[in-house]
């Protein structure tokens, strides 16, 4: 039998672990919704023995910056046995492009995302069969610009040009599926249609039936700095490669077909 040790069951890793069931995989993980115990070195280690696929969604430490599952069971994993082990990334590696298309043989490290960054470079070290998949901004059932708007935390912020890249979570998903099968190496999983923040707002605003929020600035908007940090960084990512190496393509390539395939995965959970 597959055997999926998963490290940190969140909202992706989860959606995943749901996929593996279903096809018959054993999957069993750490985090919240787990059932293994991060601190219980013996039992993850025996998991980590027992797995033919090992996969990783845990960001690095906020205080230390320090990835906690390489701190931990890093020796293990560099000789583990399984024949596939995989990190979930961020795209946030490549820092501020000024807009420019990025894909994956840019440097990393150059912007905020620091401890991202040298986490993503310390699992590619670790062995030389590693899959890393780069992640924009997710979105999905529970988790989209529909609930901030319903919530009235939406914002349109007046930052002309300003573009990101987003991925509806069952692509997400489906790419991970593919790698699953496919050569190792680094991937970005984003949809075909960066867009403004702004875009998003006003277009989940539209499905609503709702008025979209004013144009502010960042100051009139009173955004966080984390929030703030959102927008200092501006780039479209290239999925070219996924497309090529996988034979992966994102059912909802842009946010329009993903937020209307969400609005009627919420109607069909209500019913």
């Amino acid at each position: 039998m597959t055997k999926m040790l998963i490290f940190g069951l969140g909202y992706t890793a989860g959606r995943l672990a749901d996929r593996l069931r279903a096809q018959g995989w054993s999957v069993t993980a750490t985090g919240s919704k787990g059932d293994l115990d991060f601190a219980d070195a013996e039992a993850v280690n025996l998991a980590i023995g027992e797995a033919t696929h090992i996969l990783s969604s845990v960001p690095p430490d906020r205080e230390s910056g320090a990835d906690p599952v390489l701190e931990a069971y890093g020796r293990a994993l560099a000789t583990a046995p399984a024949r596939w082990i995989g990190y979930i990334s961020s795209t946030g590696v490549y820092g501020d492009t000024g807009g420019a298309w990025v894909d994956e043989s840019a440097a990393i490290g150059t912007g905020r995302r620091e401890a991202r960054s040298d986490a993503d470079a310390a699992w590619q070290e670790l062995r030389n069969d590693i899959s890393v998949f780069r992640l924009p901004g997710i979105y999905g059932p529970g988790r989209s610009v529909l609930d901030r708007i319903r919530a009235g935390k939406a914002h349109r912020i007046d930052l002309p040009g300003q573009v990101f890249s987003r991925v509806h979570v069952d692509d997400i998903v489906s790419g991970i599926m593919a790698g699953l099968e496919g050569g190792h190496g680094v991937y970005n999983l984003s949809d075909d249609l960066p867009a403004s923040h702004n875009e998003v707002t006003e277009y989940g605003c539209k499905l609503l039936g709702i008025d979209p929020p004013p144009l502010q600035t960042m100051d009139e908007a009173g955004l966080s700095e984390m929030a703030r940090g959102f927008y200092a960084e501006n780039r479209r990512v290239a999925n070219g490669k996924a497309k090529r190496v996988l034979g992966w393509s994102p059912r909802y390539p842009d946010y329009r077909q993903g937020l209307r395939a969400v609005l009627e995965a919420e109607k069909d959970t209500a019913i």
